[in-house]
């Protein structure tokens, strides 16, 4: 049902339905507002925002975090936090971790159209590339290139146990 063109009322009721079924939506949004309220110095709210966010949806984005729009965050139990970046299009699922690895404080960036399965961890100064896959549960500590499929610990192309798959990518 696209919105195009109609009144500020009905886009103002789909976000709301939005916000009490989505709490993927709902976490984005408290997301946006308390970046909104930090660009313009506003003291106490974006901390309450923060902790609201994570009270009723499981999920925390960090202050760092540059993400764009139209991003699907399937349910809670999400963090990404760390110098990092969700391109648009990009589907996390529940259980992911996107973060640092020390002693660096760049995180990842997660590229156009990528999925990032459930429960998998995208760790350190790495991309996943446009319309990457990373299998449930994998960890990538190396980039992964745009299109293909990752999949174990650490993370490797899809179908590596041959010898024709290829090197590990994570």
């Amino acid at each position: 049902r696209p919105l195009h063109g109609a009144s500020r009322g009905r886009v103002l009721l789909e976000a709301l339905r939005l916000a009490w079924e989505s709490d993927g939506f709902l976490a984005q949004a408290m997301y946006r507002a308390k970046a909104s309220l930090q660009r313009r110095g506003v003291p106490v709210l974006p901390r309450l925002l923060n902790r609201l966010a994570i009270a009723t949806s499981g999920i925390y984005i960090g202050d760092p975090v540059g993400v764009h729009p139209a991003i699907h965050l399937a349910h809670g139990q999400i963090v990404i936090d760390a110098i990092a970046e969700v391109h648009s299009g990009a589907q996390i699922f529940p259980f992911v971790t996107i973060g640092l690895r020390a002693p660096s404080m760049i995180g990842p960036t997660i590229g156009p159209s990528a999925k990032i399965g459930s429960g998998a961890k995208v760790l350190g100064e790495v991309e996943v590339g446009a319309e990457a896959k990373v299998g449930a549960n994998a960890v990538v500590l190396s980039d992964v290139p745009p299109g293909v499929t990752v999949v174990g610990v650490p993370a490797r192309l899809a179908g590596a146990g041959s010898a024709e798959a290829g090197p590990d990518v994570g």
